[in-house]
């Protein structure tokens, strides 16, 4: 199985609540080849809930995957006064394997909140698991307000094929 999808099933079995955003989130939207998008890593949005946050890391663990904070790996225990800690700070922490795969769990989206974003999320099937993903509405305005250099790079580059996207999107029942 895919490493991305086995992290997801391990979240998904441990109660985990998530959203993949991000340029990966963009492309389960995507239809066809000619619109995927390509990043190095992916990333998940996570509430500021310490217990959902211990949650994930166990899920984490139990997929094979080592927790960074920075250069350095994630502290232990890593309990609920961790997890407090690292909301406190919004801290990124970064899921990483040895076979290059890479996910930050973060705590922010630009300036969108959570729950706003995880009621308006899609859930998408891949064999047989489901994923959580962010609106791709909710994607695209958290890249505009970050306004990042590799943000707007982004958004330039496939203005249109995010606007195709987009408009389906729209079109589409919720």
């Amino acid at each position: 199985m895919d490493r991305f999808l086995t992290l997801v099933n391990a979240l998904n079995l441990d109660d985990v609540r998530y959203l993949v955003i991000g340029v990966w989130a963009a492309n389960y939207y995507a239809r066809g080849a000619s619109l995927v998008f390509h990043t190095k890593d992916r990333d998940l949005f996570l509430p500021a809930d310490a217990d959902n946050l211990v949650r994930c890391w166990n899920a984490c663990d139990s997929s094979g995957l080592s927790l960074w904070s920075g250069d350095e790996p994630l502290d232990s225990p890593r309990d609920r006064w961790l997890a407090e800690r690292v909301i406190e700070r919004r801290a990124a922490v970064r899921a990483a394997d040895d076979h290059g795969m890479e996910v930050d769990l973060s705590l922010v989206m630009a300036d969108l909140e959570f729950e706003a974003v995880w009621s308006r999320r899609r859930t998408f099937t891949v064999d047989g698991i489901e994923i959580s993903v962010a609106r791709l509405a909710d994607v695209v305005t958290a890249k505009e307000r970050v306004g990042r250099y590799k943000d707007r790079l982004f958004l330039a580059t496939h203005r249109e094929a995010l606007q195709e996207l987009l408009d389906r999107e729209a079109r589409e029942p919720s």
